[in-house]
This record gives C-alpha cells, structure tokens and sequence, in this order.
C-alpha cells in the first residue's frame, strides 16, 4: 500500500514522454514512474561492479608500466640527492 508522497516539476516535453511511455506500456503515470524507480535503484547496484571493473583494469594495466627493482623502498626521498651527486661526478673535472 503506498502512503508516501513524493512530488516535483518537469519540464513540459519530459512530462509529456513520460505520459506517452506510460499509456504505451498500459499502465498508469504512477506505475510507469514507480517501474522507472525501481529500475534506477537496481542499476545503482553496479557502482560496485564498476568499482571491481577498475581495480581489474587498474591491475591489468599495472603489469605495462615500468617498474624500477633498485631494491630501496626510500629511493624517492633520496632522489635529489643521486641526481646531484651524478652531476657532480659527471661534470667534474
């Protein structure tokens, strides 16, 4: 049994299709509208798919990146100091 009530405004055109769509289906404007929100809620279910679908292809295309084995997990924090130590050894003199 349907107690709540829910309203809000459309444009003219949308209102229209809706009630074409409706009478298309036989049903009546509330059903039709009420279908189209239980679909919408169904499909929201997918975020978590989509979500899976990106930590799939995420991972897959982990595996075509190049990955530097130096060995020291810090390397980033001490690059600066390798940089300027290898041009400090390439242009000495």
């Amino acid at each position: 049994m349907k107690t709540e009530v829910y309203s809000w405004r459309v444009s003219a055109d949308l209102k229209t299709d809706l009630e074409r769509e409706a009478r298309r289906r036989k049903l009546s404007l509330s059903a039709a509208l009420d279908l189209a929100a239980q679909e919408w809620l169904k499909k929201g279910d997918g975020d978590q798919d989509d979500a899976a679908r990106q930590q799939h292809l995420q991972r897959a295309a982990a595996t075509c990146f190049g990955k530097f084995a130096s060995g020291n997990p810090r390397r980033a924090e001490s690059a600066r100091q390798a940089v300027r130590e290898r041009l400090r050894r390439k242009h000495a003199r």
